[in-house]
C-alpha cells in the first residue's frame, strides 16, 4: 500500500507558494538595475553589461569593481579626462509602478574649482543620469542628471552648458560628506514632471560618469546599487 503522505507534502507546497510570493511581490516593487554582483570582483574597465556612453574625448575608463566596507561597488577615477558607461534599460522600468530611483554613492575627491553652472567647469566626482532618447538624440533627447557637484549648491536645477539635452539636479556640494556611503532617493517622475511639464515615458537608459578634464584636475568616488523602486 502506498503511503499517504499528503499531510506531510501539503505544508511543504504552501511554504513554496507563500515564498514565491513573496519574492514576486518583492521583484514588483523592485527593479535592480545594477548591484555588481556579476562582474568578477577586481574587473577593469567597462563592467559586463554596460557599454560607453562616451561621444567625445579620449576616456579613460579607470573603474574598477571592488568591495568597500561590505559593498560591492564601481570604484571611479578620473584624471584630468571625462568617462562614462551607459546601460540600456530595455522597457524595465515602469516609471508608474516604480518611480523613485535609489541608489548609494561616496564622493572621495571632487574637481578642483568645479561648477556645474560654468561650461569651463563643468566637472563632477559622481554623475548618474536617465535617459529618455528622442530622434535625434543631439538635439531633443531629454536627460535628468543627478550630480555631487564641487560648488554648486544642494538642490539646484540648472541646464547644462556643454549638452544642450542634459539638466543637472545638484543632489549633493561640496567635501563635507567625502569618505562616507551615502544613499539617495528621487522621484523621477516628479523631477520630469518639474523640468518637463509632462509626465515621462520609460526611460530608455541609464548612465554612470565621472569627469575632471575641464578643471584639469582629478576625482574619484564609488557607486553601489542603484535601483527603481515604489514610493
Amino acid at each position: 500500500m502506498t503511503p499517504d503522505t499528503s499531510t506531510r507534502v501539503a505544508p511543504a507546497v504552501c511554504l513554496a507558494l507563500a515564498l514565491l510570493l513573496v519574492v514576486s511581490a518583492w521583484a514588483a516593487d523592485v527593479v535592480i538595475v545594477e548591484d555588481w554582483t556579476k562582474p568578477k570582483l577586481g574587473a577593469k574597465g567597462i563592467p559586463d553589461g554596460w557599454k560607453s556612453g562616451q561621444m567625445w574625448g579620449l576616456p579613460k575608463h579607470d573603474f574598477t569593481i571592488v568591495e568597500n566596507e561590505g559593498h560591492r561597488a564601481l570604484h571611479l577615477r578620473s584624471e584630468g579626462d571625462s568617462s562614462m558607461i551607459t546601460k540600456e534599460l530595455d522597457g524595465a522600468v515602469n516609471l508608474k509602478s516604480t518611480p523613485v530611483l535609489e541608489w548609494r554613492w561616496m564622493a572621495v575627491t571632487l574637481p578642483k574649482g568645479a561648477d556645474a553652472r560654468s561650461r569651463q567647469t563643468d566637472d563632477q566626482a559622481a554623475q548618474l543620469y536617465v535617459v529618455w532618447p528622442r530622434f535625434p538624440q543631439e538635439f531633443r533627447s531629454r536627460i535628468i542628471g543627478y550630480i555631487w557637484d564641487t560648488q554648486a549648491p544642494e538642490g539646484l536645477v540648472v541646464k547644462s552648458q556643454k549638452a544642450l539635452t542634459v539638466t543637472y539636479i545638484v543632489v549633493r556640494s561640496g567635501p563635507a560628506e567625502l569618505g562616507k556611503w551615502l544613499t539617495e532617493r528621487r522621484n523621477v517622475v516628479e523631477d520630469y514632471k518639474k523640468l518637463y511639464g509632462e509626465p515621462p515615458d520609460k526611460p530608455g537608459a541609464l548612465s554612470i560618469a565621472i569627469d575632471s578634464d575641464d578643471t584639469n584636475s582629478s576625482a574619484e568616488s564609488f557607486f553601489g546599487p542603484i535601483v527603481f523602486t515604489k514610493p
